[in-house]
């Protein structure tokens, strides 16, 4: 369920997956099967079902390898990070910072398992994160909402609050400005080292985000070899 206008993406391919090694020595962890498909491929069907085609891949760690998918999905454009070993991912959303502004667009890591191809089938009325409610303390990178649903601080640590799962979305307005912030943030020097979502952050006062709630089990972050054993057996046919 699209919002009638052109829609695009952006996945975020280009980590080194460490903490999935030795499975990540000769494969991106985006590339990891789970089941029997890449994890990629399921962020990939979800964007295809809700009729997203136009989706930017930037690669940088074995990055040839995600080729195949170009000769698979209509669409795929594959962008290179040059500096994916050395700068934290605002690099990643900086080399793909042409795509911002142009249309609606999902931001989306690249390492999810979705199960559900419908995830995204769904009435998205505004910019936002997807976001899982975690009750107690979580550590994790969360979001605080206002009364009027507005997201005020994308950070972490928190109690009681939606913890982000990968998956965010911006109107066309709101990524011109994300795009804007980003250049000037990673072009000043000393800011390599940032993560996007600080960026995020950094301009509240100007972008317009809520949080689009998931379920538990609706989008699974694979981060350690357990967690993929543990994640195929609970998904497995």
């Amino acid at each position: 369920m699209s919002t009638g206008t052109k829609e695009t993406a952006i996945l975020m391919a280009a980590g080194l997956g460490t903490r999935m090694r030795p499975l990540t020595e000769h494969t991106p962890k985006p590339l990891i099967k789970v089941n029997g498909t890449a994890m990629i491929e399921t962020v990939i069907a979800c964007l295809n079902e809700r009729g997203v085609e136009d989706i930017h891949i930037v690669t940088g760690y074995l990055g040839e390898q995600f080729r195949s998918l170009q000769e698979k999905y209509p669409g795929i454009d594959l962008i290179d990070n040059p500096v994916y070993d050395t700068h934290n991912n605002i690099s990643s959303v900086y080399a793909a910072a042409d795509i911002l502004g142009e249309s609606d667009i999902f931001i989306c890591e690249a390492d999810l398992y979705i199960p559900d191809r419908c995830l995204l089938q769904t009435g998205l009325e505004s910019s936002c994160y997807f976001g899982r409610m975690e009750k107690g303390y979580s550590d994790d990178w969360v979001f605080d909402v206002g009364e009027d649903g507005l997201i005020t601080r994308v950070g972490k640590g928190g109690e009681d609050r939606y913890n982000m799962v990968g998956i965010s979305y911006f109107r066309q307005e709101d990524a011109a400005i994300l795009k804007e912030e980003i250049i000037k943030a990673y072009e000043t020097p000393g800011n390599e080292q940032l993560f996007w979502d600080e960026v995020v952050d950094a301009n509240l006062d100007r972008l317009s985000l809520t949080v689009h709630p998931v379920k538990e089990g609706q989008i699974v972050e694979i981060d350690t070899c357990e967690e993929l054993r543990l994640t195929e057996e609970r998904f497995g046919k």
